[in-house]
């Protein structure tokens, strides 16, 4: 397990353990249909926005993650366990990151739930540690970069662990969009045919993004692009057949790169003419920032809708919407 999930798990385990007789006593005796509505809870951006897409106004629809939170800070409140519990349909990534939900799941008693979890919609692609990167093992030194990422394989063993951002693809958002309809449908056949429509829209407009990514890469005169931030895209890039660079691996906890990751880096932006320097969302972008000053070149945002700014939130913004954005800062970063 990650060192900074198994925190995060013995930072909640007193709280949930607390809730677990009070759980036992009222989860199981109502759903969260007490004003008929279907009741969905996520964990986080990508899947409350696909929940709305589908459900509309036919459901009451909760994201745990606050837009502005930084995902990997978050813990459950006991409103939060509480919720879970209750609700009819859950949505929640499947990984490590939420090792704490096996014991909310075990401890509520509600039958009628429904759980889609992202990771279980589509084939896991397991993490890896990319030339240049600081690895988690590398807190202080200022080793070369190949020995940080020979500590990261030889540390971890034989365990497996894979990336969780498996919706930054939207091939696999289309997976899982599909499974929360089906959820839905089964637990609500009375607005079968209203999720269906919408799911139908939803597909046919991340196809179309699909598409419109697929035609930059093909256009593209390169196919790397760099960032000084974490790099939680590696279902993206391997969907389009791309090559990066970046400063961490997409959960790393570090905030601060080794003199030789930021050197590595500053080398491959100039030898590859590397004409943007990415950062992602909630970012403050200071690694991007100092590599774009060595180099001069220009940084800019890209989504990965792990979570929202509170002003992008209330001024309705998507899923779709923000990787619209990145099909235009692609296009520009690649040529």
């Amino acid at each position: 397990m990650k060192r900074h999930c198994f925190v995060k798990f013995l930072s909640v385990m007193l709280t949930i353990s607390m809730l677990l007789v009070m759980l036992s006593g009222c989860a199981g005796k109502q759903s969260g249909r007490s004003d008929g509505k279907i009741s969905i809870v996520a964990t986080i951006f990508p899947q409350y926005d696909f929940a709305r897409r589908i459900a509309g106004d036919r459901a009451d629809i909760k994201m745990l993650l606050r837009p502005g939170m930084e995902a990997h800070s978050y813990e459950p409140s006991p409103k939060d366990i509480i919720g879970i519990s209750k609700c009819d349909l859950f949505l929640n990534v499947g990984g490590e990151s939420e090792s704490w939900l096996e014991t909310v799941l075990e401890s509520a008693d509600n039958p009628h739930m429904r759980i889609v979890s992202a990771m279980d919609c589509v084939e896991p692609i397991e993490e890896e540690t990319a030339e240049g990167m600081q690895s988690r093992e590398h807190h202080h030194g200022h080793e070369h970069e190949e020995e940080a990422h020979e500590a990261h394989h030889h540390d971890h063993g034989d365990e497996e662990e894979y990336d969780e951002h498996v919706w930054t693809s939207p091939m696999n958002a289309i997976a899982i969009v599909n499974e929360i309809n089906r959820a839905l449908c089964e637990l609500d056949p009375d607005n079968a045919d209203f999720y269906c429509d919408n799911t139908n829209q939803f597909v046919a407009e991340l196809t179309a993004l699909d598409n419109a990514f697929r035609e930059v890469v093909a256009d593209a005169k390169r196919r790397i692009f760099l960032f000084g931030d974490r790099f939680p895209l590696l279902y993206f890039v391997r969907e389009y057949g791309l090559d990066y660079y970046a400063a961490f691996p997409g959960c790393a906890a570090e905030t601060e790169p080794s003199a030789a990751t930021v050197a590595f880096l500053i080398n491959t932006v100039k030898r590859e003419r590397i004409p943007v320097v990415f950062y992602i969302e909630l970012s403050n972008h200071k690694v991007a920032d100092a590599i774009a000053e060595a180099t001069g070149t220009r940084t800019a945002q890209f989504n990965t809708c792990h979570n929202i700014s509170a002003r992008d939130f209330e001024a309705g913004e998507s899923y779709l919407s923000l990787m619209e954005k990145n099909v235009a800062i692609l296009r520009e970063a690649l040529n």
